[in-house]
């Protein structure tokens, strides 16, 4: 879909417990992070910023967490979805915990036990139904979607361009668009016929090469090395708005690129405890949070002002789409 109003900016905040990356925090579970929502929130509302918290079910039970949601969300400038983390989301066993499975890898069954858990947590916390939802670990299957659609979900932001888990039993995702798209029931790639609208996560190389090339990047052999050698030969990398780990100015570029070539929207996303010390594998220090937060206004202060971008939740934008039509 185009527009010849600047792109929409989105964010989306995965809200989850503290460093999920570590099996002995998924196993003792803190949350840290969420009582430091308002200041993150803050610097939001410094840009007119409209984020989308997609929560998981922990955060929603935890009492504080869900509290802290409800004081957002009565600001009236921000949305809470669902994030789904397929080891701690009912029904679970304590090997998935330690096992951190994709919810691709669950039996349909289960999938939709749990989705129905999570939004019955979410709903349970902040008082509204959730309507925008992301797979934890990028997970997600076309499978997946009529689920979605009974439970009530309008919106997926999983699908991520040239993201490549396949080879641990991960996603493909290498081939999806950057333009939002209606979901199809057999693939997570190519726009069909549901009535969930997904919208991609911003990832792009660093430069436009043919389609054939850029495929072949995405599923290069031993993609972790392969990767990390066009990288630091400077011959291609995949840039993210994703301000834990790609530069200010690699950001501002690629939200340029994008606005260039059309695409309606710059979808940004981080993590919750990455907004604290400590909290992930990045901003272990004062210093590291105070750059995260430098490099984060940067990108949101260009887009809005620069390139013109419109701040709006996921179900604001899924209005939007509504009535101007998804991509074919």
């Amino acid at each position: 879909m185009t527009s010849a109003r600047g792109p929409a900016l989105l964010v989306a905040i995965d809200t989850e417990g503290d460093n999920q990356w570590s099996a002995e925090a998924r196993r003792h579970q803190t949350f840290e992070n969420t009582r430091a929502l308002d200041r993150l929130h803050d610097v939001f509302a410094g840009h007119g910023v409209r984020p989308t918290y997609v929560v998981t079910y922990p955060v929603a039970r935890d009492a504080a967490s869900a509290a802290m949601l409800r004081t957002l969300l009565a600001r009236g400038d921000c949305e809470i979805g669902a994030h789904h983390h397929a080891w701690e989301t009912p029904p679970f066993t304590a090997d998935d915990v330690d096992r951190h499975p994709y919810a691709l890898a669950l039996p349909d069954a289960q999938f939709d036990a749990q989705l129905a858990a999570l939004t019955d947590a979410i709903a349970d916390a902040v008082g509204t139904r959730p309507v925008s939802y992301r797979s934890g670990r990028f997970g997600f299957s076309a499978r997946h979607v009529s689920s979605l659609e009974q439970h009530g979900y309008r919106i997926d932001s999983s699908v991520t361009p040239l993201f490549y888990e396949a080879h641990k039993g991960g996603p493909d995702f290498v081939d999806a668009p950057l333009t939002p798209y209606y979901l199809a029931y057999d693939s997570a790639t190519q726009p069909g016929t549901s009535s969930v609208l997904e919208l991609p996560v911003s990832a792009a190389l660093n430069r436009r090469v043919p389609r054939w090339l850029e495929l072949a990047y995405g599923r290069a052999p031993w993609p972790y090395q392969t990767r990390r050698a066009l990288r630091l030969a400077r011959l291609a990398t995949v840039h993210w708005l994703r301000p834990s780990y790609t530069s200010a100015a690699d950001m501002i570029a690629l939200a340029d690129r994008l606005t260039r070539r059309g695409i309606p929207i710059l979808n940004l996303l981080f993590h919750s405890s990455e907004a604290i010390v400590g909290g992930s594998p990045y901003n272990r220090t004062a210093a590291e949070l105070d750059a995260f937060f430098d490099r984060l206004s940067r990108l949101l202060r260009h887009a809005t002002t620069t390139l013109g971008a419109e701040p709006m939740t996921f179900a604001e934008y899924a209005v939007r789409a509504t009535g101007a039509g998804a991509a074919e």
